[in-house]
């Protein structure tokens, strides 16, 4: 997760600069985080012909919520199957190498100032956000590294990220709701036609919201994608007398995946939302036919993504969640439900620019005791802000801190209680390293 640096470099770096000083100087250079248009990235995307990547299939992943966990759980198939595969994902939560891997395993600084010299190199005079950077970096990576496979997840929308730039083979859309309105706009028809925008003519568009807006089906026709939605090309289910809950650790949990051309029967339980592995598997059923039903079910059991629903400690247990707007919110409660009657602390941290009514209302219901913490970023929110917006009767407490946050949680804390970080990835990066350092 990158964050606010009060040394940041206003020169190009030294040759043998190291990876701290370019993201330093990326994040001086360009005069707002978010910058969304695909001329000026396209344009230096063009110098350094990355704008074709023949040698892969290219699979775009866009969607309000689930785009990180569609991805694992395709790249988990796909390398169980023995492919090659690319992914470029955002925002990392520690490390900036996290943001591109390959075959499961995160790029070098090496490779990345290589990429970053070359693209500074190519921009000139073309000023590029730091997330424009990021892309191109994968990008040229993948170029050189010629994966069978790359999944590109979209950063914000789709029409206009700068994952765009790039022709996808299949295009995917997980979900669909409100976030990031001032870009996206404020109505799921709205927002679905810009997510809709990675769809490309003739090519195979899946459709993995349940409640699809009109907006993307009229995108859809008038390009002539083959659209392949939930619910009318493909379903999925649980088995019977297995959990409702929509992951699990029990081994004999099972689901089944089922359309016109292919059923697959006693998938196990995944450790990723449920409705995102049916739309991997049905990207797999309609783009990679010849993969079998052994690992399709191997590659979804072993799909995980660090901060989604992730436990990182045990006694007491110790859950951490990028959740940061109402659909993940409404997912986690789901997820919580399963460790009733134990006593639910939360620990929340949150952005300014997110609707954190709204996100704390998804979980009142299964909270019983409430922590806000300030997050020290520029758009982070104070924790006293927060707590006003907690809509019930129990008290909250606010600290300025992490380590103050977490301190006065484990002097209260029963083995028995469970612990569930999260509200953003910057709550949940802030989090991980405080557990590093012991």
């Amino acid at each position: 997760m990158k964050t606010d640096n009060d040394t940041q470099l206003t020169v190009k770096p030294a040759q043998d600069a190291s990876l701290s000083q370019w993201l330093d100087y990326l994040l001086s250079i360009h005069p707002t985080e978010i910058d969304m248009g695909l001329t000026r990235v396209t344009a230096v995307a063009e110098r350094l012909s990355l704008l074709s990547l023949p040698e892969s299939k290219v699979i775009t992943v866009a969607g309000t919520n689930g785009k990180g966990t569609t991805c694992a759980m395709l790249e988990a198939v796909f390398l169980q199957a023995g492919k090659t595969v690319g992914v470029y994902s955002s925002p990392h939560l520690v490390k900036f190498n996290e943001r591109v891997r390959l075959n499961h395993i995160d790029v070098t600084d090496a490779q990345i100032i290589e990429a970053f010299s070359a693209i500074e190199q190519a921009r000139a005079e073309i000023s590029l956000s730091f997330f424009e950077f990021a892309t191109l970096t994968g990008l040229y990576i993948f170029k050189r590294a010629k994966p069978e496979i790359i999944l590109l997840e979209v950063g914000l929308g789709g029409r206009l990220d700068a994952t765009n730039i790039i022709d996808a083979d299949v295009s995917v859309i997980t979900s669909i709701d409100i976030d990031h309105q001032e870009y996206l706009g404020d109505t799921r028809e709205l927002v679905g036609r810009e997510k809709a925008g990675v769809f490309r003519a003739s090519r195979l568009a899946v459709i993995g919201e349940p409640d699809c807006p009109n907006s993307i089906i009229e995108y859809a026709q008038a390009i002539n994608a083959h659209a392949y939605g939930v619910n009318k090309d493909f379903s999925y289910a649980i088995a019977n007398n297995t959990s409702t809950n929509n992951t699990s650790t029990d081994n004999s949990a099972t689901w089944h995946y089922c359309s016109a051309n292919r059923s697959i029967e006693a998938i196990p339980l995944p450790r990723l939302p449920l409705a995102n592995a049916a739309t991997a598997i049905a990207v797999i059923e309609q783009a990679f036919p010849q993969l079998s039903d052994n690992d399709i079910k191997q590659g979804i059991a072993n799909a995980s993504l660090s901060g989604r629903f992730e436990q990182v400690l045990d006694q007491p247990q110790v859950w951490v969640d990028v959740a940061h707007n109402p659909h993940a919110a409404k997912y986690l409660a789901t997820q919580l439900q399963g460790f009733k009657p134990a006593r639910i602390i939360a620990l929340c941290g949150m952005l300014k620019d997110k609707d954190a009514a709204a996100v704390l209302k998804e979980l009142e219901d299964s909270i019983d005791e409430w922590n806000f913490v300030s997050l020290s970023v520029e758009r982070g929110n104070d924790a006293k802000t927060l707590a006003k917006q907690l809509n019930t009767s129990l008290s909250a407490s606010q600290f300025e801190s992490m380590d103050l946050a977490w301190r006065s949680i484990k002097s209260n804390i029963n083995a028995d209680d469970v612990v569930i970080v999260f509200g953003s990835f910057y709550t949940v990066a802030a989090f991980s390293e405080l557990l590093k350092k012991g």
